[in-house]
């Protein structure tokens, strides 16, 4: 079994979902008693969101970096980056480790292509969703990318800081990513990227029909597979 190096705390509630993910899948395909062989480096998220709010990228990936480091220095065979917004810093991560990194967003298009999904709706930070270092890994794919309008982009971003990051889940704040879903799905949207690994804490596939894709499962369960193939 690989060990797997995690990279997390951005936030620690989707961190620790990572974990019990991970965790579960390694039950059921091995059972018995087993468990993943991982490592956790969880940084300080208060830093991180200061770096993403003043435009200094740079800083945090080097934030990242060293955290990396850290983790190949313990002993992990493969990195995974516990949130997307992050991976807009992979390229400055990579370049400083010897063992590879596993990219959420090719992932997730691997998950999209088997299910014949070509056009998705893409919600998550909105970095995310307009900058192109996410996206870019899905229309290399072929796959059509949607994002909210304007006013919807903030609605969302607003409800992952204010919110999410921090434990809250509030009905009214679910009700207003389903009117965002129902809308973009009207706009041909074939299924919705959960681009946030903590939205998945507040939508569920049982609240709308259209195709839900939680990056955070998607990630988790790849990485657990990935930890115990020959």
């Amino acid at each position: 079994m690989k060990t797997i190096g995690l990279i997390g705390g951005m936030s620690w509630e989707s961190t620790a979902t990572y974990y019990q993910i991970i965790n579960t899948v390694i039950k059921e395909e091995l059972g018995g008693l087993h468990s993943a062989k991982c490592l956790l480096y969880s940084v300080d998220f208060a830093e991180i969101e200061e770096c993403q709010a003043n435009g200094d990228w740079e800083r945090s990936g080097s934030i990242l970096a060293k955290a990396a480091e850290s983790l190949e220095k313990a002993g992990a065979d493969f990195i995974i980056i516990c949130t997307n917004t992050m991976h807009k810093v992979i390229d400055q991560i990579q370049v400083g480790i010897h063992i590879p990194i596993l990219h959420i967003a090719e992932v997730t298009a691997d998950e999209l292509i088997k299910q014949n999904i070509h056009k998705v709706a893409l919600l998550g930070t909105k970095y995310t969703m307009e900058q192109d270092f996410y996206k870019s890994k899905l229309i290399t794919k072929g796959i059509e990318v949607l994002i909210p309008d304007t006013d919807d982009i903030t609605k969302v971003n607003t409800i992952i800081y204010d919110e999410l990051c921090r434990g809250i889940i509030l009905e009214e704040s679910k009700m207003i990513y389903i009117d965002i879903i129902d809308r973009l799905s009207k706009k041909g949207a074939q299924g919705v990227i959960l681009g946030c690994t903590e939205i998945g804490l507040l939508v569920h596939q049982s609240d709308t029909n259209i195709p839900l894709f939680d990056t955070t499962f998607l990630h988790a369960k790849r990485a657990a597979l990935h930890s115990i193939e020959l």
